[in-house]
């Protein structure tokens, strides 16, 4: 099942009506801005709109408000920004709907790796660092050492950690004759 070519309306908000969900999902793109388009590098006019995304509001009694995009409802093709609430009968706050179309992305959310890896970016967060690798110490650090740690630990373990360096440097000794 493709998308509707029909040029009646009737046709159409059937068809918006019925589709099945991964057609659904093309219908909450949104423009990018000029600059968002410069800053990310992209060559697509529009992107699926996710939450997290910066997103300014274009036509509407609601005109020129940006938010951040709290949810995205596929289902009914509305999207909910966190700026944009208003007081029910009752005196609850609850999220006023905003159709995809009526929004440009200001900034992306580029949390999601799969969703970066798709539109082929870099992702934002920040890279995790690499695990050190232990160097060996000199005999001279090693001492310097056990009596930094003679300082802080009982003395039977004291004894075990002087024992354990000076097998260490015996070992090492050995290792030098070999050579």
């Amino acid at each position: 099942m493709g998308m509707l070519k029909s040029s009646q309306p009737k046709k159409q908000i059937k068809f918006r009506h019925e589709a099945p969900m991964h057609l659904k999902q093309h219908f909450v793109h949104a423009n990018l801005n000029k600059s968002a388009r410069e800053k990310y590098k992209l060559n697509k006019r529009a992107v699926q709109i996710c939450k997290g995304d910066t997103v300014k509001i274009m036509t509407g009694s609601h005109k020129g408000t940006t938010g951040k995009v709290t949810m995205v409802n596929m289902k009914k093709q509305f999207i909910y920004l966190d700026s944009l609430k208003r007081k029910n009968a009752r005196g609850k706050e609850i999220n006023i709907p905003i159709t995809a179309s009526n929004v440009s992305i200001i900034e992306l959310n580029l949390s999601d790796k799969y969703r970066a890896s798709k539109l082929k970016l870099k992702q934002v967060i920040a890279p995790k660092e690499e695990p050190r690798k232990k160097e060996v110490p000199s005999s001279s650090e090693t001492t310097s050492n056990v009596e930094e740690v003679s300082k802080e630990l009982p003395s039977n373990e004291v004894q075990s950690k002087e024992l354990e360096s000076k097998e260490e440097k015996s070992s090492v000794i050995t290792d030098k004759n070999e050579v």
